[in-house]
């Protein structure tokens, strides 16, 4: 199974409320019939053949309020067509697969956000028919809804609409979706953003068959859930691989948390990343590196390289800030985020030399911002090496670190007692200027003996 098939906040109305304080659109009154989606039940299911697709519109014109948005666009007669503006970028909403038939309740945030970040032309597209309840059943049916997708957006650049202007969002497995139809535009479509990709029954699948570098002019992927329900493997010009790409800080594995929390939180949080990154509240940048193994271990903390300095963002910079041409394929890049909105951190570097050991030892790490926020990492220190880099994700910026806290935590007779560390450094990355780093000489500590040191912040 693979799907975007719960949600965090249930199910709930599709009608967008903007805030009051900062209203993206227009001063309109919300209209008393609202296009809603299918509304999907079992029997239903078992009754209606076909996908059964149908579009909604939203606008900054009509953001309070979804139309019905139909193919007929030859007697232009539907009052929808007031909103569509053809000189306006098109974003097309894709969602996965929905194991009990119920609208995704995510819809309106992700509207929201991008109405608010650009003024385009919203369409949602609602195949809960197709998207229901057995996913393989699910799976025969996503070309289809590609194809039905393609025809739409081949009748709109009749209205003037350019096919570079259309930006497909696919969730799960409306990323594949997505792909396909950008297989039948030939990669001639604008971008693809797929959110953690399905990876069960796609993984091996040919490359024509699921999301790729080749279906549109820039198409990206933030990975989440890549052990499970995402795909593990990249499929766009630039993969974003959040915390690795699985795991994600917050999840609870535990049996005891919610069915939620326990079975695709993980999954999910490649959208909320997503709209926390439309908002704006803090740079969402990926290190481009070869594994997570390695970009833990302080390998890749510059974009030299494949970006020629310029490190992809989250987000709706055009292909992601890059400016290099051709764009790369199949580029993975990593970086750490926080357990929760708007899941901010900074990527910091921990380098530590040790004179030499006769025994392991392991060693906290924790630094402290004026906030008095904590990130702690445990360093497992052995008998053959003396240099040690970790990069490690803190909420707050270096300037903001107040102090570092090291101790000892070695309990066994066969850990290091006594450690002398020739030098600690802890640094931003990426590094971009000489105050980037704060460091401290010639540190002693023993067994569970606490060490701290205030900086001075000077940068």
């Amino acid at each position: 199974m693979s799907a975007d098939s719960q949600d965090q906040r249930g199910s709930c109305s599709f009608s967008l409320q903007f805030p009051s304080s900062s209203p993206p659109v227009s001063g309109e009154e919300p209209k008393a019939n609202c296009a809603d989606f299918n509304n999907t039940t079992w029997q239903k299911y078992r009754e209606m053949k076909g996908v059964h697709v149908q579009y909604l519109l939203l606008t900054r014109s009509n953001a309070d309020c979804a139309s019905l948005f139909t193919q007929d666009w030859l007697n232009d007669t539907q009052e929808h067509t007031a909103h569509f503006n053809s000189t306006l970028p098109t974003k097309i909403i894709i969602h996965g697969y929905r194991a009990l038939g119920r609208k995704p309740s995510w819809v309106s945030g992700l509207a929201w956000a991008l109405l608010e970040k650009e003024d385009s032309n919203i369409l949602v597209v609602d195949w809960l028919f197709g998207a229901s309840f057995a996913y393989n059943r699910v799976v025969d049916n996503y070309k289809e809804v590609a194809v039905q997708i393609a025809i739409l957006i081949n009748q709109l650049t009749t209205l003037g609409t350019d096919l570079e202007s259309f930006h497909l969002i696919g969730i799960s497995l409306g990323a594949h979706v997505a792909g396909f139809v950008g297989t039948l535009f030939r990669g001639k479509l604008g971008r693809i953003t797929g959110l953690d990709p399905a990876g069960p029954m796609f993984k091996n699948a040919d490359p024509s068959d699921r999301l790729d570098p080749s279906d549109a002019m820039f198409v990206e992927a933030i990975h989440t859930d890549s052990d499970y329900f995402g795909i593990s493997i990249p499929v766009g010009h630039v993969d974003f691989f959040v915390n690795g790409g699985f795991d994600q800080t917050g999840c609870v594995r535990s049996s005891f948390s919610s069915i939620y929390g326990y079975v695709i939180c993980d999954h999910m949080r490649a959208l909320y990343v997503y709209m926390s990154a439309l908002s704006g509240s803090c740079a969402l940048t990926g290190f481009p590196c070869s594994s997570y193994e390695n970009f833990l271990a302080g390998q890749c903390t510059s974009c030299d390289g494949p970006f020629i300095s310029i490190c992809p963002q989250i987000g709706l910079l055009k292909n992601s800030g890059i400016t290099m041409s051709p764009l790369p394929l199949h580029e993975k890049v990593y970086l750490l985020t926080t357990s929760e909105a708007p899941f901010c951190v900074h990527h910091i570097m921990i380098e530590l030399k040790v004179s030499p050991l006769i025994k392991g030892a392991v060693v906290q790490v924790t630094l402290v911002s004026k906030q008095d926020i904590k990130t702690e990492q445990k360093l497992h220190l052995y008998s053959d090496e003396n240099i040690y880099k970790i990069v490690v994700g803190h909420p707050e910026h270096l300037c903001k670190i107040e102090s570092i806290h090291l101790k000892n935590t070695g309990m066994f007779l066969y850990r290091q007692g006594n450690i002398h560390f020739e030098y600690i450094c802890i640094s931003r990355i990426p590094k971009m200027r000489r105050l980037d780093s704060l460091c401290v000489e010639n540190i002693r500590i023993g067994r569970h003996a606490p060490w701290s040191h205030d900086f001075i912040q000077v940068c």
